[in-house]
């Protein structure tokens, strides 16, 4: 073939057409146990000392209790983001402009969490006992799940805590536990208790003469334990029968232990 057959040299590959590798962070779920620090993971220990941006909840004015626990490991104020509820107990969680500000306030935390994502940066979010159970990690989660690389690390629950430091096994034999939000109505709640062997009611708070009265219509009073901030300073465990006022913290429960089969 004469120089005048030769091929023309190929055209240089349009680099604009390789797509990129793009990397992000990790979101992190991180169970923070009932309270007492030595009940955190190994892997939980480990995300707090190396994560990049540790996110945690609280009230306004207020440190949340997930912070607190972690004061054992965090001493780097600068990677911290505390996200400050709009509402807590000042209206009921039924209520439209508390559903609608908590609306606003997952989105608006998920934005700027997904801004830290997105450079590069893992994102710790600390969550009460486990992220999981009843946790506002998962109100984040539902929102950043499709887009980036989560991991949820599993931690000891409050309940878990309580029924420990109560000294009361709460299931037997083949115990059926269910577990109950306070929040419920008292038909509902009555209705729940006559048909199982062993319960946890968390979300006491200004629910409790509704559950005492729930428990005594259905013959449970007598087995009803009450835990306060189980693991934490100032822990109180009483028998519900025992206990002289209606009033309960947010960090309490109420524990019915089953009485089934044993060897």
């Amino acid at each position: 073939m004469d120089s005048s057959e030769r091929l023309p040299p190929a055209e240089p590959a349009d680099i604009t057409e390789i797509p990129r590798q793009v990397t992000t962070g990790t979101l992190y779920g991180v169970g923070m146990g009932p309270g007492d620090p030595d009940y955190l993971t190994v892997r939980a220990m480990k995300l707090l000392a190396e994560a990049p941006v540790l996110v945690h909840f609280c009230k306004k004015g207020r440190r949340g209790n997930s912070r607190t626990i972690a004061d054992a490991v965090m001493r780097d104020p600068a990677r911290e983001m505390p996200l400050v509820y709009p509402y807590t107990t000042e209206l009921p969680p039924e209520h439209g402009e508390y559903v609608s500000a908590l609306a606003s306030f997952y989105d608006d935390a998920a934005t700027r969490i997904a801004d830290h994502l997105g450079a590069g940066r893992d994102v710790a979010i600390l969550s009460e006992g486990d992220p999981f159970f009843y946790g506002s990690f998962m109100h984040l989660w539902r929102r950043l799940k499709d887009r980036f690389p989560v991991e949820v690390v599993p931690g000891v629950t409050g309940m878990s805590g309580c029924w420990t430091r109560a000294g009361t096994p709460i299931t037997w034999g083949d115990d059926v536990l269910t577990i109950l939000p306070a929040t419920l109505g008292h038909d509902a709640l009555v209705e729940r208790l006559r048909i199982t062997d062993a319960a946890v009611i968390m979300k006491l708070g200004r629910h409790l003469p509704k559950v005492r009265r729930a428990l005594a219509e259905t013959g449970l009073l007598d087995r009803a334990v009450y835990v306060e901030r189980g693991t934490m300073a100032g822990e109180k465990v009483i028998a519900l029968a025992e206990k002289p006022d209606d009033d309960a913290p947010y960090f309490s429960m109420v524990l019915v232990p089953g009485e089934g089969r044993r060897p």
